[in-house]
């Protein structure tokens, strides 16, 4: 696809992107921000929606007084105002050796992170936001601080294109290290298959909502992770470390399987005690249309 330069993008496909563009990633809680857009912020102004008083002190603008609460108190008050500001973002996309799977399907993990990363990017400079990108596996491979301006988004595509999936995970460690130089709290956007050690990881998430920020995490899989469909003896390799290992599957399936849904379930069980938003991705359904249904689900939650 192309933008309007005529420039062609690996990752961004205004076709399928047209079916999202009546929905905007709002977040749920206040966050920080600078410039006027459609999330609340903590900070007070004089715009919006009336938040409180606070008693007028000389040089206040006359405008904002309070006459009724002058009429009932004889005292005068400023009304003081709850601004709404855009959101700023950080995806993290996990670029690891795992994430460069796929059995049988269209696309790999790492392919599907890239497009989703590629779409909430141009969803969110759309409506306004500033989003930042960092791509990692056993280390930062980049990092763009968040923005919102056309070349910020061209600087996103061309990094994307220039990624290849590859090195071991450190997920825990590189996500403790984000969430100390992340400064301003907003949305923190996981796109992994979150292959390490469960407790770790979610203790990584944990610093994220100990700084204030509201966490989103798409966890990706492929189906035949989830169904292991091999009928006959196969090899398995660990594509981060190259270990081999001959398994039947027959024999160990139904022990795989309760091993897959207790990883997905201690996730999603674990993320929902936090206040993280946990959406499990099969990368047989269309990115445009996941994303379709989840940020619909979302917007009728937060009008409830």
């Amino acid at each position: 696809m192309t933008d309007r330069a005529g420039k062609a993008y690996e990752y961004f496909q205004p076709d399928r992107l047209g079916k999202l563009r009546n929905l905007n990633l709002l977040a749920r809680r206040a966050v920080e921000g600078f410039l006027t857009g459609l999330h609340k912020s903590p900070h007070k102004g004089f715009s919006v929606e009336f938040a409180e008083h606070r008693e007028y002190t000389p040089g206040d603008d006359l405008r904002h007084l309070d006459w009724v609460a002058w009429g009932r108190t004889d005292r005068h008050f400023t009304k003081l105002y709850e601004q709404e500001t855009n959101l700023r973002a950080y995806i993290l996309l996990d670029v690891s050796g795992s994430m460069g799977y796929r059995h049988d399907g269209e696309v790999t993990k790492f392919v599907y992170g890239c497009f989703l990363t590629a779409c909430l990017s141009y969803l969110m400079c759309r409506q306004q936001d500033s989003v930042g990108v960092v791509a990692f596996d056993e280390s930062t491979r980049f990092h763009l601080t968040p923005a919102s301006t056309p070349a910020h988004l061209d600087r996103v595509f061309t990094h994307l294109e220039d990624l290849t999936p590859g090195g071991q995970t450190n997920i825990a460690e590189t996500f403790h290290h984000l969430a100390d130089r992340i400064a301003k709290r907003g949305l923190v956007i996981v796109i992994s298959d979150l292959y390490a050690e469960p407790a770790e990881v979610l203790r990584a998430f944990q610093h994220f909502a100990f700084r204030k920020h509201q966490l989103m995490v798409f966890h990706l899989l492929d189906p035949a992770e989830l169904e292991l469909p091999y009928r006959n003896v196969h090899s398995f390799v660990d594509m981060e470390t190259g270990e081999r290992m001959q398994v039947d599957p027959r024999t160990i399936r139904d022990a795989y399987m309760r091993e897959v849904k207790q990883f997905i379930d201690t996730y999603r069980r674990q993320c929902a005690d936090r206040n993280i938003e946990y959406v499990p991705v099969r990368t047989d359904q269309p990115y445009e249309r996941m994303l379709l249904n989840y940020l619909a689900r979302r917007k009728q939650v937060m009008r409830s």
